[in-house]
């Protein structure tokens, strides 16, 4: 494939998009003041509907009511809303106020599952057996081999932390694996 075939582009345009639809032309022929959008119509019939219906209210004012309906057919010719024409705009907000809060899934309402209780459960095993017991009260050569208060004292300070009294073993499933590795027994 050649540089040049790479970069051709092709438009095509449908009919929908080069011409809007409007009421009130066919070939070249228009109807007077026309085309029509569909927003133009709406506002003629609803508008001309409320002013026969209350031409008591309005009819002191004269021909201004009238005038302002035919402007306001006029106005709405172009309008655009987001990029939308009134008509699509106002059922676009009407279709969102109808659909459900959750949203839509596979063409149903997105509902919350009912809440249901998680059980679950853990096990305790037991602790490592102590070493060989020690003895309560130190006997009578232990008591007079210990230095004096004073010197004990400075000697608590200098101690290292004690270790534990007996043997722990590995307590995760890593340090399990790790105790195997060592002693040869895993591959």
């Amino acid at each position: 494939m050649s540089a040049t075939a790479a970069a051709r582009v092709g438009r095509f345009y449908t009919a929908a998009r080069r011409h809007p639809w409007v009421l009130g032309k066919v070939a070249d022929w228009k109807i007077p003041l026309g085309p029509y959008t569909p927003a133009q119509i709406a506002v003629a019939v609803g508008g001309g509907f409320l002013l026969v219906k209350t031409i008591s209210w309005w009819s002191w004012m004269g021909p201004v009511p009238v005038v302002a309906w035919v402007l306001a057919v006029w106005t709405v010719r172009r309008q655009k809303i987001g990029g939308r024409a009134p008509i699509q705009a106002a059922l676009g907000w009407m279709l969102l106020g109808w659909q459900p809060r959750g949203g839509r899934i596979g063409g149903r309402a997105a509902r919350d599952r009912a809440p249901r209780a998680l059980l679950g459960g853990f096990t305790i095993e037991g602790a490592p057996a102590p070493g060989p017991a020690v003895s309560a009260a130190p006997s009578r050569a232990a008591r007079a081999s210990q230095p004096s208060p004073a010197a004990r004292s400075s000697a608590r300070r200098r101690r290292e932390p004690a270790a534990p009294a007996g043997p722990v073993g590995p307590v995760s499933g890593v340090q399990q694996l790790l105790a195997l590795a060592q002693q040869g027994g895993a591959r």
